[in-house]
This record gives structure tokens, C-alpha cells and sequence, in this order.
């Protein structure tokens, strides 16, 4: 298929959902089964939230709602 059967993933945030540290659900999303965020490539985000994202995983993480290996 090449470079043209792509089809660009769209950002979750800018669509209209939010994501807070407390919603562990939805940042579990963000983080592969070793508990390393995911990069932008993967999950679709665009540069502003991906580090929105980032922040608010390393919050979770800080407060103890993520750990921060498995």
C-alpha cells in the first residue's frame, strides 16, 4: 500500500474530550504495559496535548494513581 494507504490518525483532545489525572481510565490509554508514556505517533494526539498528556500522567504518577513501572 505504500505512504498513500495511511490514514492520519485525529487528536482525541482537540476533538473535544478531555482528560484530567484523576481519570485513570483514560490515561491508561496514553501508557504501554510497562507503564512508559506512549509517543505521539502512536496515540494520534497533536504536540500541544500530547505534553498536556505527558503532564498529567507524571501528576497521576507523582499523587500515586499510576504506578510508575509494572
Amino acid at each position: 500500500m505504500g505512504f498513500y494507504g495511511k490514514k492520519r490518525k485525529v487528536c482525541a483532545m482537540c476533538t473535544g474530550k478531555t482528560v484530567n489525572y484523576k481519570d485513570t481510565e483514560t490515561l491508561k490509554r496514553y501508557i504501554n504495559e510497562k507503564g512508559k508514556i506512549l509517543p505521539r505517533r502512536v496515540t494520534g494526539n497533536c504536540a500541544r496535548h500530547q505534553r498536556f498528556i505527558a503532564r498529567e500522567i507524571k501528576r497521576a504518577r507523582a499523587i500515586g494513581y499510576l504506578p510508575y513501572t509494572k
